[in-house]
């Protein structure tokens, strides 16, 4: 999910009848008040397209409901103990719908991580509308919407076990991963994102390695740039990074390959978000005197590159763009940065994947873990349909090749992080 320098077109950037349109929230508006417009995301919800996953998915009603759960609030802490609750809810469904528990609710195919992203907006458009009988400032709205994008991403839901155990016997590794909602929708509105799936797919579960077994946490960001100039990395993951043996983000990258990115930048380059909003700037962190550049992996590269993880290709990215010291024009290093540089992309470009990454392994440096603590970015191949449905126009939502690419790379980056503990558990031996 990068803009990167592939030039392999927007996709590789990196992440119907029967269907009422979500409705409005039962509460009776209040006089003189007056709610904010949807945003350019939650308007995306009105095509045929996310009408037709919600309901073969079976999450067509979550909007709806939620809306009376609202209705049903007579207080800004009633709201919160909704929002909080329902957040969390769709989380978990979507985790188990992914992970085979429970019915399927549609003809969709269960590892689909779209439903979950549509889902929530339908959420956010009824929390936006919504119009409570009693008096909800503009900061109480924002902190609801602030509580459904933490519940519903996972984000509340980090559950590693602290003794390092988890009823699974001592030597049990922890681990950290995060994805990403679909992105460049307005090229394609059917895009699904194979980071997100990678997320649902493995939140919870044990991955036995040869360095004993590994219990996987995970959540997903939006692809947004206000949400990281926000802090919403930092306060997601702060909490947890002490506590793991191991974390990765990862997201959509290059067509046909995985790449552990080995450098990150500290520059946004101005593709759009899902917002349509453009940012090109030093990516904004606090403490910026003691900003670097540039940050680095302590993956296992050269362990995860030699392994036979899967049927794509896994690269050790060593290249990035830089402005060199004392120059003024960008220029590719094949081999890395050279010292006094100033970033132009990093390994995995200079969009949000880059910068989720360099966020990541920021805090990890600030937090004093660098030298004890793998962790970096990972980029998925492109998922893409099959060769007879690629005009968004008139292709469907899903077909065979596009559920084989997309459980091939979930089962492949399970098997990266696999490679990942075990040799960075031989690394600490």
């Amino acid at each position: 999910m990068a803009p990167i320098r592939v030039r392999i077109g927007v996709l590789g950037l990196a992440l119907v009848a029967g269907l009422a349109a979500p409705t409005a929230a039962t509460a009776a508006p209040r006089a003189g008040s007056a709610s904010p417009a949807p945003t350019v995301e939650e308007r995306r919800l009105d095509g045929g397209v996310p009408r037709e996953i919600l309901r073969r998915s079976g999450f067509a009603a979550v909007a709806p409901a939620f809306a009376r759960g609202l209705g049903r609030a007579d207080s800004y802490r009633e709201a919160r103990a909704v929002v909080a609750h329902e957040g969390a809810a769709l989380w978990r469904r979507a985790v188990d719908r992914v992970q085979g528990r429970g019915p399927a609710r549609g003809d969709l195919s269960r590892d689909d991580d779209r439903p979950l992203y549509w889902a929530r907006l339908g959420m956010t458009r009824e929390l936006h509308a919504w119009e409570p009988g009693f008096a909800l400032g503009e900061r109480q709205r924002a902190a609801l919407l602030t509580e459904l994008e933490r519940t519903s991403r996972g984000q509340s839901d980090l559950r590693l076990p602290r003794d390092g155990r988890g009823g699974h016997g001592k030597g049990l590794k922890r681990v950290l991963l995060t994805g990403f909602d679909p992105f460049t929708l307005d090229r394609d509105i059917r895009i699904s994102n194979p980071s997100g799936a990678v997320a649902l797919a493995l939140d919870g579960t044990v991955i036995d390695t040869p360095d004993g077994p590994a219990r996987v946490e995970t959540a997903v960001f939006p692809v947004r740039w206000r949400d990281f100039a926000e802090g919403a990395v930092e306060r997601a993951l702060r909490p947890y990074l002490p506590r793991v043996d191991l974390f990765t983000t990862v997201s959509q990258g290059r067509v046909g390959r995985f790449d552990v990115e080995r450098t990150n930048g500290a520059w946004r380059g101005g593709f759009p978000d899902n917002e349509n909003v453009s940012r090109t700037e030093t990516v904004p962190v606090a403490d910026p005197a003691s900003q670097p550049q540039w940050t680095t992996t302590t993956l296992p590269y050269a362990a995860i590159t030699a392994a036979d993880t899967g049927r794509f290709p896994v690269y050790d990215n060593t290249s990035v763009t830089e402005i060199p010291a004392g120059g003024t024009e960008a220029v590719v290093r094949p081999d890395g940065p050279t010292p006094g540089s100033t970033a132009r992309e990093g390994g995995g470009g200079n969009y949000l994947s880059n910068e989720i990454a360099y966020r990541a392994t920021l805090l990890r440096d600030r937090l004093g873990l660098h030298g004890t603590l793998p962790g970096g970015h990972v980029h998925t191949p492109v998922l893409r349909f099959g060769a007879g449905n690629t005009d968004p126009a008139t292709g469907a939502v899903t077909d065979p090749e596009f559920v084989r690419n997309r459980l091939d790379i979930v089962a492949q980056t399970r098997a990266i992080v696999a490679v990942a503990v075990s040799a960075s558990g031989a690394d600490r031996d």
